[in-house]
């Protein structure tokens, strides 16, 4: 069988290797550490640092390809291991632009998708024009490694917007600001790309996010008019062409309102090249899962079709609380079981810690039940909500 080597450690790396088991097949692992999430599961694991050109060349080392679960691997190493004849999907040319924002911003700008007004950030004298621009409605983000709401921040003020500027830039920061715009839901539009060009997606999703933190996707996105829903299909896949992305891609969307029009548009926020959060619905809900997918497609195999298995289909995160219960996970997961023998949980064998992602749990509706989302939705956030405080939240008390 060929040999997919994986860089990185996640909870992504840990979903492809369960994929891959299904295929027939074992990925190769390079992992920070043994204890890391992917590396308790997967059965040729290589110990090192994604920064070392030499950990990535041992991993590489008869691999029939080299892809990721972050896009954070240093762009010269990838291009030394393609100058030694590995098959890297997707290769540095695209990851560049989920690695730097203001890469980013600049060629989609280019490609004439839509993007909020943005500008770099190299000064203070930047900062208060692009404030003055925008009327004050300034977004200043780290050009790179922010994630989660990480790197992310709304000075509300010039006099803020200053400190903070002078702040990350003396402490050697690139920034980038653009315009907050006024959101109405955030989107997930993803699809796979093979290296020979060929694609599937999958329906558009709408993700809640709290603090920055996406809790949870709603599978195909309720009530979102045919043609965005098209629009930004259609969207991720040029996108993902002219970027020459391989694998699977998400473009994370905001779905707002101009000042002044009536009618909904997009707005591209950010790009990610590789499984995402708001794919996870897939595992349960659609006939090809995003971890399966992203394997086919950097092997350029024949992809599998993204069609729902049934209804909608909702995603919740399990995330850390700010205390850990004393009930174990396993104890919470059958309690999760006695009430929604249908909910599907999904642990990534992570310690606990506030506010760090360490599942989540889907739940289908049947063919038909698209009118029961509001309850679908609701269950799911039950479960979410006992596996993270081991308490219901509506006050349930079993029989």
């Amino acid at each position: 069988m060929p040999v997919v080597t994986v860089i990185g450690d996640g909870q992504l790396a840990r979903m492809m290797q369960t994929a891959a088991i299904e295929m027939g097949q074992s990925v190769r692992l390079l992992a920070g550490s043994p204890a890391a999430s992917a590396a308790q599961v997967a059965a040729d694991v290589v110990i090192g640092d994604y920064t070392d050109l030499a950990a990535l060349e041992t991993a590489a080392e008869g691999a029939d390809v080299v892809t990721f679960d972050h896009e954070h691997v240093p762009a010269r190493h990838l291009r030394a291991l393609i100058d030694a004849g590995v098959n890297v999907q997707p290769g540095p040319d695209a990851l560049v632009h989920a690695q730097d924002k203001l890469v980013m911003r600049e060629r989609l700008r280019d490609l004439g998708a839509p993007v909020p007004p943005f500008a770099a950030i190299g000064s203070v004298d930047d900062a208060t024009d692009f404030f003055d621009e925008v009327d004050g409605r300034v977004c200043l983000k780290a050009r790179r490694g922010g994630y989660d709401g990480k790197g992310v921040w709304f000075p509300g003020t010039r006099e803020e917007l200053i400190r903070l500027v002078t702040e990350l830039l003396g402490r050697g920061i690139p920034l980038m600001a653009e315009k907050k715009v006024r959101l109405d839901r955030e989107l997930s539009a993803m699809v796979a790309r093979t290296p020979s060009g060929c694609c599937a997606t999958w329906p558009v999703v709408e993700s809640v996010q709290t603090s920055g933190v996406c809790t949870e996707a709603v599978a195909p996105a309720p009530d979102l008019p045919p043609r965005l829903a098209e629009q930004a299909e259609k969207l991720a896949v040029e996108i993902a062409a002219e970027l020459g992305v391989t694998g699977v891609f998400a473009v994370e969307i905001f779905l707002t309102h101009a000042d002044g029009d009536d009618e909904a548009r997009i707005l591209v926020n950010e790009l990610a090249m590789r499984p995402h959060n708001t794919g996870h619905w897939t595992q349960d809900g659609s006939r090809t899962s995003q971890f399966e997918q992203h394997i086919r497609a950097v092997l350029d195999l024949p992809l599998g079709s993204p069609d729902p298995v049934g209804g909608t289909t909702v995603m919740a995160n399990v995330l850390g609380a700010d205390e850990d219960p004393g009930q174990s996970m396993h104890a919470r997961m059958i309690e999760v079981w006695n009430r929604f023998p249908d909910a599907k949980i999904h642990m990534y064998g992570k310690d606990w810690r506030p506010g760090r992602k360490i599942g989540h749990v889907n739940l289908v509706a049947g063919p038909g039940h698209d009118g029961d989302v509001p309850e679908l939705r609701r269950r799911a956030r039950l479960a979410a909500h006992y596996l993270v405080h081991a308490t219901w939240a509506d006050g349930w008390i079993s029989d």
